[in-house]
């Protein structure tokens, strides 16, 4: 019997060193210092060490963006330090942030590959990157498919798929895993960015996977998830957890799995060299230490339907605009800010890209169609109909919502501040990106010449709390 053992790292979002991590306690949010890679060095060799030549490390991607330096310098800053895990493969999303070019200019870097197998070029139909990979450890033959993010041509910018299509990964996971079945693998491994509700559905769809690796939607999974014979777990986001699944394997049939979702808090000891090399790459980045205000209250955005990090940016950016409504995406990645100090590296952390305020004219019809398609996208009962991050963030505004309602139909009440939304109205709204407020809606968009770090700068100058809804005027969704 040989036993295999499998960690996973997913959702990295650039962060090299430990911090406040949200994690839920009976009585609420607790922010432990979690992550570093230092730390997880430590732990990967501890892991080697315990079982010798039977450990394959594997990254689900989002690993080469989400802080200011991980997005200044594309990626690039973060090429040594993640090759000194000795990762054996990765998948990819917001690494296309910089469009397919750049992803193939990073992949080239690493010393691992990064698998895609639902990933095609336009032009030809070929894949780009490599789909699978094989690798023989302690005599088992393992087959590796990687998925990258289905979305990455449907809901994100448009130059992150420039050239390029992306499939929901059904059908390849398929192919593949009969291929390398054929090639006499023992052990097949998805690694995937598709998110959890997706893999549990391709589970079903590909009974011939014996495990996932899953990724994108940031679940701290503390017992896999079982689909059929399909062991599926995820680990959380941002290098707080890693997980580790040991498989005992006997004449080609699994006997038995053991999982561990480990806190990457301070039991673990820095690895000397990997913090010489994170040192190295955050040297690279501009002094963000300074103070730029305060906030009596914890934000973050690990909530769904809102959340207090992204009242506060709408605020900013509502100010911006000059507007009453706001918008922007609801993204899950960024770490929380304890109340108490706000520096600079904060503000990038809540909004890296730093895109430009824009504003746009939309008629009271289009903002509901707009929040509509971002209910669907975010609760659809076809997990692959699930396509956002959290829900769309508002400002001014509250919306009356029946879950259960069929899609297109959910909203049933809407208001701009204690007025009923008109739909043959025309509105003024403020929003970021054209995730916040997609190009299909609306007339006269302009960016401002503000960006959005010097608006949230703007706004901590003068801030407004509230006890009631921590920034007055932030909208709100009530499930009715």
């Amino acid at each position: 019997m040989a036993t295999i053992t499998l960690l996973q790292l997913n959702d990295l979002h650039g962060y090299l060193t430990p911090h406040p991590e949200l994690i839920w306690g009976a009585t609420g949010p607790e922010f432990p210092e979690l992550g570093g890679l230092a730390r997880i060095k430590t732990l990967f060799d501890r892991v080697r060490a315990e079982n010798p030549g039977a450990v394959i490390a594997l990254d689900n991607g989002d690993t080469f963006h989400g802080t200011h330096l991980a997005v200044s310098s594309k990626g690039e800053a973060l090429i040594a330090p993640v090759n000194a895990l000795e990762l054996s493969a990765m998948t990819a999303h917001w690494e296309f942030a910089w469009g397919p070019d750049h992803v193939h200019k990073l992949s080239a870097q690493l010393a691992h590959p990064l698998l895609a197998a639902n990933c095609y070029s336009e032009a030809d139909g070929s894949r780009p990157f490599p789909p699978s990979l094989e690798i023989t450890v302690a005599g088992i033959t393992i087959g590796i498919i990687g998925i990258a993010a289905t979305i990455i041509d449907k809901t994100m910018p448009a130059h992150f798929s420039k050239g390029v299509r992306f499939t929901d990964g059904v059908q390849e996971a398929r192919e593949q895993c009969a291929q390398l079945r054929e090639n006499g693998a023992e052990l097949i491994v998805l690694l995937s960015h598709l998110g959890l509700p997706q893999d549990i559905e391709l589970a079903k769809q590909v009974p011939g996977i014996n495990v996932i690796l899953s990724g994108h939607t940031h679940n701290r999974l503390t017992k896999p998830e079982m689909v059929g014979d399909t062991v599926v777990i995820q680990s959380g986001c941002h290098g707080a957890f890693i997980g580790r699944l040991d498989i005992d394997i006997e004449h080609g049939e699994i006997i038995q799995s053991r999982h561990a979702l480990i806190p990457i808090d301070d039991s673990i000891p820095e690895d000397h060299q990997m913090a010489i090399l994170v040192n190295e790459a955050l040297v690279k980045d501009r002094d963000l230490s300074k103070v730029i205000g305060e906030t009596p209250f914890n934000l973050h955005r690990n909530t769904c339907l809102d959340a207090p990090m992204d009242d506060v940016l709408l605020a900013a950016v509502a100010k911006a605009g000059s507007t009453d409504i706001a918008f922007s995406n609801g993204w899950r990645y960024g770490v929380p800010i304890p109340r108490g100090n706000v520096t600079l590296e904060d503000l990038w952390n809540i909004v890296p890209v730093n895109p430009p305020v824009s504003t746009v004219t939309m008629t009271g019809h289009e903002i509901l169609m707009m929040m509509e398609e971002s209910i669907e996208s975010t609760f659809s009962c076809d997990p692959f109909g699930q396509m956002g991050g959290y829900l769309k963030r508002f400002r001014g505004m509250t919306f009356h919502v029946k879950l259960e309602n069929p899609p297109s139909r959910r909203v049933i009440g809407a208001f701009v501040g204690s007025d009923e939304l008109v739909r043959e109205q025309s509105y003024l709204v403020s929003f970021i990106t054209s995730q916040g407020v997609p190009i299909k809606y609306g007339k006269n968009r302009k960016d401002l010449d503000i960006h959005a770090i010097d608006a949230l700068k703007n706004w901590f100058e003068k801030p407004q709390w509230e006890d009631a809804q921590i920034v007055p005027g932030s909208g709100r969704i009530l499930i009715v």
